[in-house]
């Protein structure tokens, strides 16, 4: 009975409009940010720089994807071409000498307009052709960074990123202190994506996403938003390309943001739930995680039971596995792992009765 709707009582419309009304949804927050923040304090260095750092990285990526297919209803297939232009935008600045934090918005700020370019052109269709012109634009963004030696030095080379120096005074040399810059980033996205559904802004495209030549009736200028839902969202990707830069690939080239990054942002948004923050967190974690635990797995079950496997079998069948896994959970729950989770709070929250009153 610890979960409950009772006693929770609203006086004014600023106590309505809370995020968490709930008091035990505000004791779970601050439990998840206190694990978050103590990562770097109970997990190896091993694992806390290939999988936890990596994934808070790709959840801020997914979140701003999120913005643009789940908030306002348009798809976008070359997402890892915002975050390279992110990524090589900040690492050539901060190689100038500007600031970390200046660099990181400099990275969004371009990919933003890039993004924003492109998604004036492709927001004249919709649908499939909406999806093929985003394509494009990953490919031609993929092509001019590889072949404009100023970007990126040639299709083979290595651009090594500057280290992270936060307000140019306290440098960032551990990997715990790298994690916290990229949790700090995350927790800032997620906030501002987590109070946009409650604004106006929110609400247009929400009335987009579900019907926009009924929002062009009331009144909302579909293109306007839709590109300004572009825009936005393509500033967070080259945020999250400059994090993954400056904090993770410590140097990048041009194979790092091919179109099969795109598809596996896609596949973390849909597999996470559409228009979910919380989605967008737990549909990275898995695309992330579960490739690396399954072949783990099998490594290790090859291992025990002596079993005579080739190597190129063991490669591919936690590939088979993982979209099986993929299929299932949609097919189980068509709204993603956020509506699993959501399902769960439910059952809590009316435990041990079977339905709200």
């Amino acid at each position: 009975m610890f979960y409950r709707r009772a006693g929770v009582r609203h006086t004014s419309y600023v106590a309505d409009r809370k995020l968490w009304p709930l008091a035990f949804d505000r004791r779970m927050l601050a439990v998840v940010m206190v694990v978050a923040i103590t990562v770097p304090l109970w997990l190896g260095p091993l694992y806390l720089t290939a999988w936890a750092l990596p994934m808070v990285i790709w959840a801020t990526a997914a979140m701003g994807l999120n913005l643009l297919m789940g908030g306002a209803g348009q798809i976008h297939l070359g997402y890892a071409a915002v975050m390279a232009i992110g990524a090589y935008a900040s690492v050539h600045l901060g190689r100038a000498g500007v600031p970390f934090e200046l660099a990181v918005l400099g990275g969004g700020l371009a990919a933003a307009l890039i993004g924003s370019v492109f998604g004036a052109a492709a927001l004249r269709v919709k649908g499939l052709y909406l999806a093929i012109s985003t394509l494009a634009m990953q490919y031609i963004v993929d092509f001019g960074i590889a072949h404009v030696p100023a970007i990126s030095g040639g299709s083979q080379a290595t651009l090594q990123a500057p280290s992270v120096t936060l307000l140019g005074l306290v440098p960032v040399d551990s990997d715990a202190g790298r994690y916290w810059v990229a949790l700090a980033v995350c927790v800032v996205v997620a906030s501002f994506l987590l109070n946009v559904s409650r604004t106006g802004y929110g609400r247009a495209l929400a009335t987009i996403r579900d019907k926009d030549y009924a929002a062009e009736v009331i009144g909302v200028n579909s293109f306007r938003y839709k590109l300004s839902a572009f825009w936005t969202s393509s500033f967070i990707g080259g945020v999250a390309g400059a994090v993954l830069a400056f904090c993770y690939y410590r140097a990048i080239t041009p194979e790092q943001f091919h179109l099969d990054v795109s598809i596996q942002l896609v596949a973390m948004v849909i597999v996470g739930g559409l228009g979910s923050v919380i989605g967008s967190m737990l549909g990275a974690a898995f695309i992330f995680a579960a490739p690396l635990l399954l072949n783990t797995g099998l490594v290790a079950l090859v291992r025990a039971g002596d079993l005579a496997i080739s190597q190129e079998l063991i490669a591919h069948i936690p590939l088979a596995v993982y979209g099986a896994l993929i299929i299932g959970f949609l097919l189980i729950e068509p709204l993603g792992l956020a509506k699993i989770y959501d399902n769960i709070r439910k059952y809590i929250l009316v435990w041990p009765f079977r339905h709200l009153g």
